[in-house]
Order: structure tokens, then C-alpha cells, then sequence
């Protein structure tokens, strides 16, 4: 069967998207296929995920970001620097056609608070191999994007423990 790319998009502001598609890699290197995750905003190298990537062969993680907190209010040179460095890891993924999946995990995030202008990700999808899947996830997803997305989910927060008073959980949050 011929492999045909989706370009997918998990957005909203509930907790689960980077989860969905860690999901989606962990299906993809289960069918012999080979899973790139570029993590924008995400400099920190103790998330447990990463722990439980360095068990799968064939996935690779690269983080691309500083060691704190990104906001709105406080982007700076070195932030953007550092989203600029994850576009160019993505652009060299659909130039070596190494991957099946890549992975742009809080990307949209990105485009939100204004690291990475839209236009230059729509121009990085249109080069997209059309084998392989590009899954992006973060809060905020820009409404072009998902009209490109072949599909989209909105994870929408019903209930969450952080509201109760109960702080980030180890194995769950990080």
C-alpha cells in the first residue's frame, strides 16, 4: 500500500496534545516507520517523555528552546533564534526524507506568541514529501493552518486537577 502524508493538527486549550501525538509516534515506530519530534518552546531535557523516547529506536528528539517558560509578553531574541533553529531542523527532515511522522510539538504556540510567522509554515507544509505525516500540535492553532490540516482536533479543557489546587504531576505533566 502506498504511503500517503497527513498533515495533522491537535489544538485547544485542554491538556493532551503533545500526549496525542507522542501517541501517534509510538503507533508510527510500532509499524517499522521512523518518527522525528521537533519540540519548539521546549529546551528542558528532563521531561519524562523524553526518558521513555531514548527506550524506542527510530525516534529522534530534538528540542528547541530555552530552559524556561516562554510568554507572550517576554519573547525574546534568543527565543526566536531558537524557533528559527526548529524550522530549519523540519525543513532538513522533508529535504533527507528520513521520517515517515515529524512531529511539531507546540508549534502553533509558536506562531501565536510570534517566534514563527505563519506564512514560513505554510511554505515548509507546501515541501512536505507527500509520504510523510507532519503532526503540529499547541494551543492556538491559526485558522489557515487548519484549513491546509487534512485533520484537525480540538482538545477542549472540561475539568482539570490544577484547578482543585493539585500542582503538575511527575509521569503526567512532566
Amino acid at each position: 500500500m502506498e504511503q500517503h502524508g497527513l498533515v495533522m493538527v491537535y489544538t485547544g486549550n485542554g491538556k493532551g496534545k503533545t500526549t496525542a501525538a507522542l501517541g501517534l509516534g509510538l503507533r508510527a515506530i510500532g509499524a517499522g516507520q521512523r518518527v522525528l519530534l521537533v519540540q519548539f518552546m521546549k529546551g528542558d531535557p528532563s521531561y519524562s517523555e523524553l526518558k521513555g523516547i531514548a527506550f524506542l529506536p527510530g525516534f529522534e528528539v530534538v528540542q528547541t528552546g530555552l530552559h524556561h517558560w516562554v510568554t507572550k509578553e517576554q519573547v525574546s531574541l534568543l527565543d526566536r533564534m531558537e524557533a528559527q533553529r526548529g524550522m530549519n531542523v523540519a525543513r532538513n527532515a522533508f529535504v533527507e526524507e528520513r521520517h515517515e511522522l515529524v512531529i511539531l510539538d507546540e508549534l502553533n504556540c509558536a506562531i501565536d506568541y510570534g517566534l514563527i510567522p505563519e506564512t514560513d509554515v505554510l511554505e515548509l507544509l507546501s515541501h512536505r514529501p507527500q509520504f510523510m505525516s507532519v503532526c503540529i500540535t499547541g494551543r492556538g492553532a491559526p485558522s489557515l493552518l487548519m484549513d491546509v490540516a487534512d485533520m484537525v482536533s480540538e482538545v477542549i479543557e472540561v475539568k482539570h486537577h490544577f484547578h482543585q489546587g493539585i500542582p503538575a504531576q511527575k509521569g503526567i505533566e512532566f
